[in-house]
């Protein structure tokens, strides 16, 4: 991708990273450019460092690095697949949630913090920006924490900030942060959208996974009222429903008036209405994936995607044709909280194909990144398959009712061999 790079930071980086430091810095929009530039242009004399990469939009890292670095990840978007296709990525499939534990345990190490922050407010705290989710865990542990401090970064809400103190090294810079570029929705996710609209209630509270298909709902929703947020991204789409009035945040049962992400993901538009908004914040993992959390929200409505789904409700989210492309991520979690919450629902959504190929499965292709015990609705562009409650029999059938027409007599001939022992 195009990138508006500043220069490299003029920092000695093997001054601050030791052989076999674990590395970590903010994902997406919140990449620290500068600081990993300079990891790139100096990855030779950093051999044995231990990259953990979030979404790396910039793709600054390249499987050429490797020879150094060492590269893991919990997911395969954006650049890191072509670290996955290289063989280089090893990835780590464990649950969103499950990162600030890990962080504090030392099982993911973050020796070394990089982290994009905004300028110092009156109090000499720094603001996390764009991203503050599992940052917050490792700005507690760290041994050294190197900020790149960007006028351009803005002040956003929430519960983590950084105290010029607590900053080995800063780098000053200014430029603007990545921006995620917009997905493009069709016919197929404009139809499964209208579908999601319908189920949605006026006062849910919602959270959006990444993808085509949330942001076409996000896009469907214009006419609701009183809508909530608490995901663990927040993009465009949940500016414009703000900005709307369709999004109020009013009726949520906690945090009153106010939306709640881990992360920003988005254009500079829903950077610059994150800045001092009150009604956006940003919080740490441990809140934003709480189950207590989640299940005490009202009408909390959890919607995410897949790569497939099987006939009894498992889902895989991480292989696509034997590319390592998604991530476990955090929709066990939201689909979880959303069994839990009152008139809560639990969506995942997607198209019945790709290309020929249906995504609606007898048995996976890939691993199974969600049980079908945390199943819940699904929906394509068919139509509804609310699997609740029922039996795997009654599964199959009404998974049947929402696959591609020209795929169900097969999936139905494949049904016919027992499904029971699935993993």
């Amino acid at each position: 991708m195009d990138l508006p790079l500043p220069p490299s930071a003029d920092i000695d980086l093997a001054r601050w990273i030791r052989p076999g430091d674990g590395v970590l810095w903010g994902q997406a929009n919140a990449e620290p450019l500068t600081l990993v530039s300079a990891l790139a242009d100096q990855h030779a004399r950093l051999v044995g460092c231990k990259v953990f990469l979030g979404i790396h939009q910039s793709g600054l890292l390249t499987p050429e690095h490797a020879g150094a670095l060492r590269f893991s990840a919990y997911c395969g978007s954006a650049a890191n697949r072509r670290l996955a296709d290289a063989g280089v990525l090893d990835p780590l499939p464990a649950p969103y949630s499950s990162f600030p534990a890990l962080i504090r345990a030392g099982v993911l190490k973050v020796d070394v913090l990089l982290l994009q922050v905004s300028p110092a407010d009156a109090q000499g705290r720094h603001s996390l920006g764009l991203a503050c989710e599992y940052l917050a865990s490792a700005l507690d542990v760290a041994r050294v924490v190197i900020a790149e401090v960007n006028d351009q970064v803005p002040w956003t809400e929430g519960d983590t900030w950084l105290d010029a103190r607590r900053i080995d090294v800063a780098v000053t810079a200014s430029y603007a942060p990545l921006s995620t570029p917009e997905t493009r929705t069709g016919p197929v996710e404009r139809g499964i959208a209208a579908y999601v609209a319908d189920l949605v209630e006026d006062g849910a509270t919602l959270q959006c996974g990444l993808g085509a298909v949330p942001e076409a709902v996000l896009a469907a929703l214009g006419q609701h009222r009183r809508l909530g947020v608490h995901s663990g991204t927040v993009g465009n789409g949940v500016m414009t429903l703000m900005q709307a009035g369709a999004l109020t945040n009013e009726a949520k049962g906690r945090d009153f008036g106010v939306g709640v992400a881990g992360v920003l993901m988005g254009s500079s538009a829903l950077h610059r209405f994150a800045h001092r908004n009150p009604a956006l914040a940003l919080r740490r993992t441990e809140y934003t994936h709480n189950p207590e959390v989640l299940a005490s929200l009202s009408r909390f409505t959890a919607i995410n995607s897949a790569i497939e789904v099987d006939l009894t409700g498992q889902v895989n989210a991480e292989l696509a044709s034997g590319s390592y492309v998604g991530a476990v991520g955090g929709a066990g979690d939201f689909l979880r909280g959303a069994h839990r919450s009152p008139g809560g629902l639990p969506i995942v959504a997607l198209p019945s194909t790709a290309g020929s190929r249906s995504r609606i499965v007898a048995r996976l292709s890939g691993p199974v990144s969600t049980s079908r015990s945390d199943a819940g609705v699904f929906v394509t562009e068919h139509g509804v398959a609310d699997l609740r409650g029922l039996t795997l029999s009654a599964r199959i059938e009404r998974m049947l009712s929402i696959a591609h027409p020209d795929q169900r007599a097969a999936l139905e001939q494949q049904a016919g061999a027992p499904l029971h022992g699935a993993a």
